[in-house]
């Protein structure tokens, strides 16, 4: 027989997306390079998103914004010779989990080479 105990359920998973964007620069120059990258993505991309915010903690920029509804929360990690890229995607995202990281790892591609 199945109790329901308050406070003892699991939450459900957060999807989320992770990869690697290689590269042959130095950390820093790396983390100059992404910075470029997100002012560069805020004038882009600045009227089809809200919320917009960046935070750089060491080599790591924690970044979010909203679109469509739907807000999108996540880190570049600068490192040498590679970047990493992590964050959470709501559920009503998961659809365009494929689309996002392809478009994140074309665009960082760019700034990287």
């Amino acid at each position: 027989m199945f109790r329901f105990r308050p406070g003892r359920h699991r939450s459900a998973r957060v999807p989320k997306f992770n990869f690697e964007i290689p590269h042959n620069l130095t950390a820093e120059e790396a983390q100059s390079r992404v910075q470029r990258f997100a002012e560069s993505m805020e004038s882009k991309f600045g009227d089809k998103a809200s919320d917009m915010h960046q935070t750089w903690n060491g080599n790591t920029l924690a970044f979010g914004f909203q679109t469509f509804g739907i807000k999108i929360a996540g880190e570049i990690e600068s490192q040498e010779n590679k970047l990493l890229v992590r964050g959470d995607l709501p559920l009503k995202a998961v659809v365009f989990k494929g689309k996002i990281e392809s478009e994140m790892k074309q665009l960082l591609g760019r700034f990287m080479s």
